[in-house]
């Protein structure tokens, strides 16, 4: 297993704990986070750019499956607002790569790390083209116009989800 932070920025050395803004983590610890490569495609969009995410876990049905992904040859799923497909082209992602020893496990679906202690990268991957990263990891990339639907939905199936970045999502649709 591998484990990356994703980021715009292209000259960090150090990357030190911040304390965390979730309401659900001890707020006087900090953290460095990582995300490991079967969940890197759900950070591989410009880093506000509002999504869905979803994969195929060990416990997903055949109907979540067959109702909410297309392709017989993909397991993951990103959905963006249409509006951001601009932002992602022009886009340049940096990944920096870290060793596994010092991060634990802080959740397991999300696919997130997390270490208390200063990290200094082991590797650093430059990433051009946003869509051509996601193909290369055989991600079904979707762009719709207001994420708030599949948002609701994909959360009372048996699929894998990540949700990042709702807070600069298009409002939902009255109606």
């Amino acid at each position: 297993m591998r484990i990356f932070h994703a980021s715009e920025e292209n000259h960090i050395q150090v990357f030190h704990p911040r304390i965390p803004t979730r309401g659900d983590l001890d707020p006087t610890k900090g953290l460095v986070w990582a995300i490991n490569d079967q969940c890197l495609p759900n950070f591989l969009t410009p880093r506000n750019c509002p999504r869905v995410c979803y994969h195929v876990g060990p416990n997903t049905s055949e109907i979540d499956k067959q109702t909410y992904i297309s392709s017989k040859s993909c397991s993951h799923v990103v959905v963006i607002e249409n509006r951001w497909f601009e932002t992602m082209r022009n886009t340049k992602l940096y990944l920096y790569e870290f060793d596994t020893k010092q991060f634990t496990l802080q959740d397991e679906n999300a696919g997130y790390y997390v270490s208390e202690t200063s990290q200094i990268p082991i590797a650093k991957l430059e990433v051009v083209d946003l869509f051509e990263e996601l193909f290369k990891h055989n991600v079904e990339l979707r762009l719709v116009n207001n994420l708030w639907d599949i948002f609701d939905e994909i959360q009372k199936t048996t699929l894998n989800w990540s949700m990042c970045r709702m807070g600069f999502a298009q409002p939902r649709f009255e109606g």
